[in-house]
C-alpha cells in the first residue's frame, strides 16, 4: 500500500514515490518530442510576470519548449493545448506520465519523463533547452528554485507552505497566464467548478451527507483519512461535508491527513458514506480481513464506494482535467452508496 502525499513535506514525499515505483526517463530526444500543439495564446500578454514564493518570474514572450517539473501540472498545460517537452513521473507508471483523463490531449507526442526520486534531473532538464520551467507542484526550496531558474524562467508554487498541491484553480490561473492564455485558463476553472455545481444540483441529497475519502488500505496498523480542506473539496463541492471526529487524529505535520489506529476505527462511523481509494481488486479484501472494519455501520449498512486505481489518481492529481473524471466516475457510485448498495467504480 503507498501512502499518495497530497499535502506532504518533500521528505516524506520523496518516500511516498520511491515506494510507487518512478517511471524509467524515456529514450527520445528534446528534437524528438513535439513542442506544442495548436494554442490560442496571446502574444499581447508578453511579457508576463508572475509572482509567487520566491520573488518574480518573467516570461519575456509566448513559451514553446516547457518541462514540467512537478508531479501534476502536465494536466493544466495539456488541457491549454500546449505538449511539454518534459513531464515528470509521480506515480502510477502511466505512458509519458500522462493518465488515461489526458491522454486524449497529449495524443502521439512523446514528451521526456522526468524523475524527482533523488532530487531534479537538472542535467537532463537543460538538455531539453527549456524557455519555461513549471514547478508549482514540485516542492521548490530556496535553493531547487534558483537551480532551475538558472536554465529557465520558473514558476514556483505561490508561498512556502504550499509547496505541493496549492489548491489546483491558483496552480492553473499562474501556468494559463505564464502561457499567454488567461482567458482560456479562467474558462477551464470556470467549466470545472460549474460541472461540480450540476452534480450538486442533479443530486440533492448529497447536500448534509456526511462522507469521509480514505487511503486504499491500512498502513502500519492504520488506516489514512483526508481531514475537510483541499484534499476533499470533490466532495464538499458536490454538497458532502467531511466530519471534524477525524481531526483529533491529524498529526501536527500531518498536511490534513488522519492517521487512525485501528483500535479507534469507530470513529469512521460519523460517516453517512465511505469513499475508500482502492487501487486494484485485492484491496478491498485486504480490508474485510479486520474485524474491527467489518463491524463499522458504514459498512454493515453497504454505504460504500471503492475506486479503481484510475480514479483514485484522478482523486489525487485534483486538476482541471481530473476533476471532471471524478465527478463523472464519483457522483453515480456515491448515489449508489447513500443507497445501501457499496459501489465499486471499475474504468
Amino acid at each position: 500500500m503507498h501512502i499518495r502525499p497530497l499535502h506532504r513535506t518533500l521528505a516524506v514525499c520523496a518516500i511516498a514515490l520511491t515506494t510507487a515505483g518512478m517511471l524509467t526517463a524515456c529514450s527520445n530526444s528534446a528534437d524528438e518530442a513535439s513542442p506544442t500543439a495548436s494554442t490560442s495564446s496571446d502574444s499581447a500578454a508578453f511579457p508576463v510576470a508572475i509572482e509567487h514564493a520566491f520573488g518574480e518570474t518573467v516570461v519575456p514572450e509566448e513559451p514553446t519548449r516547457i518541462v514540467v517539473a512537478g508531479y501534476t501540472e502536465q494536466d493544466t498545460v495539456l488541457a491549454l493545448g500546449v505538449i511539454p517537452v518534459g513531464v515528470t513521473e509521480w506515480y502510477g507508471d502511466q505512458p509519458y506520465a500522462t493518465w488515461p483523463w489526458a491522454q486524449a490531449a497529449l495524443g502521439d507526442a512523446q514528451p521526456e519523463v522526468l524523475s524527482n526520486d533523488d532530487g531534479f534531473e537538472t542535467e537532463k532538464i537543460a538538455a531539453l533547452e527549456p524557455d519555461l520551467i513549471i514547478a508549482t507542484n514540485a516542492g521548490l526550496t530556496a535553493e531547487s528554485y534558483s537551480v532551475l531558474s538558472d536554465i529557465a524562467p520558473t514558476l514556483a508554487q505561490s508561498d512556502a507552505s504550499t509547496a505541493y498541491f496549492e489548491p489546483w484553480d491558483v496552480q492553473a490561473e499562474k501556468i494559463g497566464r505564464a502561457l499567454g492564455q488567461k482567458s482560456e485558463v479562467d474558462a477551464l476553472i470556470d467549466g470545472v467548478n460549474q460541472k461540480f455545481a450540476d452534480a450538486a444540483a442533479a443530486h440533492p441529497e448529497f447536500a448534509g451527507k456526511k462522507a469521509i475519502f480514505l487511503q486504499n488500505a491500512f498502513y502500519e496498523g492504520k488506516a489514512i483519512a483526508y481531514q475537510n480542506g483541499l484534499s476533499t473539496d470533490f466532495l464538499t463541492k458536490m454538497g458532502f461535508v467531511i466530519p471534524d471526529d477525524i481531526d483529533a487524529y491529524v498529526p501536527a505535520d500531518g498536511g490534513g491527513q488522519a492517521s487512525i489506529p485501528l483500535e479507534n476505527l469507530s470513529v469512521l462511523n460519523a460517516a453517512d458514506v465511505l469513499i475508500w481509494g482502492t487501487e486494484g481488486p485485492g484491496d478491498r479484501a485486504e480490508l474485510e480481513k479486520e474485524a474491527v472494519y467489518d463491524a463499522l455501520e458504514p459498512v454493515k449498512d453497504g454505504n460504500l464506494v471503492f475506486t479503481d486505481g484510475v480514479t483514485a489518481g484522478a482523486i489525487y492529481f485534483t486538476s482541471v482535467l481530473s476533476l471532471p473524471y471524478v465527478i463523472d466516475k464519483l457522483t453515480p457510485a456515491l448515489d449508489e452508496a447513500l443507497g445501501g448498495s457499496a459501489a465499486t467504480i471499475t474504468g
